[in-house]
């Protein structure tokens, strides 16, 4: 490398130095600077450095000077404290639909987000191996097939499959391609999902997107189903509950007091709370009342009891029977 190009760099690897190298807790002095930029062939005088530090921060670098017998600097705030990037970390580690290979990958480019001695502090803070994730690598890539769409108004065609107990993919429908309209995408229950209209079934879907294989945009505009421009994805997700498709319905339920927090959790701080004793709550809501929703609703045993409709209460007797049965 030239002297030339050697004083053109200097400054930026002066940046680099002092944003992986130095925290509050670990500050530079002239000195270490000037040796650190030894390390990528770059020579540097005292006082070019003084004036370095003086144009990266009058480029907006939070520089702290300490004042003492020799001046050290470090890098003050950052775009992301130590607390906001363990967050991030929690959040990539704790994502199911997030494969181990590219939790690693994220967690490493977040801890160059800070110095390499906080970084230190992100590692030890990650738990990966223990944590059940996708095994679909293509995830991250479907996401974004599916945001394109989405901006260009296309449909997009893919398959569908499933795990055997092999763990080998099998596709629905021997691979045949799934046409749909994609309005948005929703993270639930740790899952990614694409909510679509599927003219299949005339009316929406929705899809696992670490499920979705080959996705590819068509040239056909989007089907744009009545009502969307009201459509609410928030509340959409609320009444197919846990992402399965079917007719809404409204059901009145009855809780114990002790699964308050659950409820809420549930349904939102929005749910109306009729108390009908000093024991028990009743609430009424709009749900897609599938066997999953069922299930969510068994597992607290004697504490929920279904009081509408009819239909589903004698549903609720008959998977009650036929649990009961299997240990006669």
């Amino acid at each position: 490398m030239s002297s030339y190009s050697n004083i053109k760099l200097k400054i930026l690897y002066l940046m680099k130095i002092l944003l992986e190298k130095t925290d509050e807790k670990h500050p530079m002095t002239v000195n270490e600077i000037i040796e650190e930029l030894g390390n990528y062939d770059i020579s540097a005088e005292r006082k070019s450095i003084y004036s370095d530090i003086e144009i990266l921060t009058s480029f907006g670098l939070d520089i702290i000077c300490e004042k003492g017998r020799s001046n050290k600097y470090f890098v003050g705030s950052r775009d992301f404290e130590l607390p906001e990037l363990k967050l991030l970390v929690d959040a990539v580690q704790s994502s199911k639909f997030i494969t181990h290979k590219k939790s690693e990958e994220l967690i490493k480019k977040i801890e160059k987000l800070t110095s390499i001695h906080e970084a230190k502090e992100l590692h030890r803070h990650v738990v990966v191996a223990d944590r059940v994730k996708t095994m679909n690598e293509s995830i991250y890539y479907n996401v974004d097939e599916i945001h394109k769409a989405i901006q260009q108004n296309k449909q997009i065609r893919f398959k569908y499959f499933d795990y055997n107990l092999d763990k080998q993919i099998e596709y629905r429908r021997d691979g045949e391609w799934y046409y749909a309209s994609p309005y948005a995408l929703t993270w639930s229950d740790d899952n990614y999902y694409m909510i679509a209209y599927y003219e299949r079934y005339n009316g929406f879907s929705n899809f696992r997107v670490d499920r979705m294989a080959a996705i590819q945009m068509v040239k056909k505009d989007r089907i744009m189903y009545k009502d969307t421009e009201d459509f609410n994805v928030a509340d959409y997700s609320k009444k197919f509950f846990r992402m399965f498709s079917g007719e809404t319905e409204t059901v009145k339920l009855q809780f114990d007091n002790s699964l308050i927090n659950v409820v809420i959790d549930r349904f939102g701080k929005d749910i109306v709370i009729n108390r009908q004793d000093d024991d028990h709550f009743i609430i009424t809501v709009d749900v897609v009342a599938t066997n999953t929703f069922l299930g969510w609703l068994f597992m607290f045993g004697e504490k929920v009891k279904i009081l509408s409709p009819e239909h589903l209460i004698n549903d609720m007797k008959t998977i009650a029977k036929r649990v009961a049965d299997l240990y006669e």
